[in-house]
């Protein structure tokens, strides 16, 4: 064990950091390192091995120990990277790859890990940076394929289109499926282009291009305040979830599409909107079945459905998703994101409370008390969700406006490449950033 004597001195984050642990704090702790990056490696070792001694962690604990013992080598250097990243603490590990590298700047290795921590903390230009750097040493796979993901990502598609011309098909089969992808990308990004500005306040531009969902709604609270369209904590409504359906009729219509009915999911906050988009699409509601065709499958939250009993097989269905089936979630996290992307999402958000679930309110003496779940039957529940208010919520006055016309505008000029989307989880947030209080 560690004494008091061994506490890192000439840090107040090391030092606020190690009080964390003495009080049994190890995620406050690892927190309080990312406020660390300019201390010593070794010192910043020494919190690291004591964090991962009492997490559990033994990979961790022992690079951690090595690089404290020899903090100037390069192998200690990229073991402890290595078991950062794997072990969810990429921040951590971006200062020791980056000096193992300056170490030893010819290693692909490292070069790549250090590119994988930067990608895991959505430092994409960074990543890129370091890509070129070291660019006559590239491969072409999977290193110049990188080399236009993070470009993009950063924002910058005049360089990822220059990039991408020059990236060959791979000849081994194993990259092929990522050159689809990346192609797939580039044409949307042409046609998200089009339709908007895809500048670093593009939100729904940007959703777009990463993962071909066409985003809704933006929160009206927050726009200037580092939220950019996203939710911080969101206490949802019947009238945002009417509002939602709403404007996914209105996308159906600008896109052409021509589903003939809904798919209700088994979670029962997707039942229960399920129910109220058949009434607002006009359209018979049927329980979700993985082969049916031209029909709107509806989400409230696919995390939610993730976590029924059969929720992971029917999320592996619908990331093999059948001609016309079209998913639709209504509140999407977008801090630790669905693992199936989907075609069209109402908000994103990092925290929220369904209409139907265990709230807040204001008590009669002025303080907050949690409400009761409702317990109603879920087509009463739906019939309330189409007796709403779709008006949008005003909020701060500072959002930018976005009537019907602007998302359905958007629609129209993506038309031609969405539903065409990757399904897979989109873990970066991509060029337009948000504030996070989680």
């Amino acid at each position: 064990m560690f004494s008091r004597r061994n506490r890192p001195p000439t840090s107040p984050e090391l030092t606020a950091a190690w009080e964390a642990l003495d009080q049994g704090d190890v995620p406050g702790a690892l927190r309080g390192l990312r406020q660390a990056a300019s201390a010593p490696l070794g010192e910043v070792a020494l919190v690291v091995e004591r964090a991962a001694r009492e997490a559990g962690f033994d990979d961790l604990r022992q690079a951690a120990g090595a690089l404290a013992a020899h903090p100037g080598r390069v192998r200690p250097l990229y073991d402890y990277g290595y078991a950062c990243v794997e072990r969810g603490v990429s921040y951590l590990a971006i200062p020791a790859l980056r000096e193992a590298l300056r170490l030893e700047p010819g290693s692909l290795g490292m070069l790549r890990e250090l590119v994988s921590a930067y990608e895991d903390e959505g430092r994409h230009r960074e990543a890129a940076d370091a890509l070129l750097a070291h660019e006559d040493g590239l491969a072409d796979w999977p290193d110049r394929y990188l080399l236009v993901y993070n470009t993009v990502l950063a924002g910058d598609l005049e360089a990822a289109r220059r990039h991408h011309a020059r990236l060959p098909d791979p000849d081994d089969d194993t990259w092929r499926g990522a050159r689809e992808r990346q192609n797939r990308v580039m044409a949307r990004a042409e046609d998200a282009g089009r339709a908007g500005a895809l500048d670093h306040a593009d939100l729904r531009g940007w959703q777009y291009v990463m993962g071909g969902t066409v985003l809704g709604t933006m929160s009206p609270y927050g726009f200037d305040a580092g939220m950019g369209g996203r939710y911080a904590w969101t206490q949802d409504t019947h009238d945002s979830c009417l509002r939602g359906l709403v404007r996914l009729k209105a996308v159906l219509e600008a896109a052409g599409a021509k589903p003939r009915s809904v798919s209700l999911l088994p979670d029962r906050g997707s039942r229960i909107l399920g129910l109220a988009a058949a009434e607002v699409l006009g359209l018979a509601a049927r329980p979700f079945e993985a082969g049916r065709e031209d029909t709107v499958v509806i989400a409230y939250d696919l995390d939610d459905t993730g976590g029924t009993e059969h929720g992971p097989e029917v999320l592996e269905q619908l990331y093999h998703r059948v001609p016309g089936q079209i998913l639709h979630e209504h509140a999407s996290c977008w801090t630790d994101p669905p693992a199936v992307a989907a075609d069209s999402v109402t908000l994103l958000h990092q925290s929220a409370v369904a209409p139907w679930g265990a709230g807040l309110r204001a008590g009669a003496d002025g303080g907050v008390e949690r409400t009761e779940p409702d317990a109603r039957p879920e087509a009463e529940i739906a019939a309330g969700i189409v007796g709403a208010d779709p008006a949008a919520d005003e909020g701060d006055g500072q959002t930018p406006a976005d009537p019907v016309d602007v998302l359905t505008d958007f629609v129209t000029a993506v038309r031609g490449s969405w539903l065409r989307g990757d399904r897979a989880r989109v873990r970066s947030t991509g060029p337009v950033g948000s504030s996070r209080f989680l």
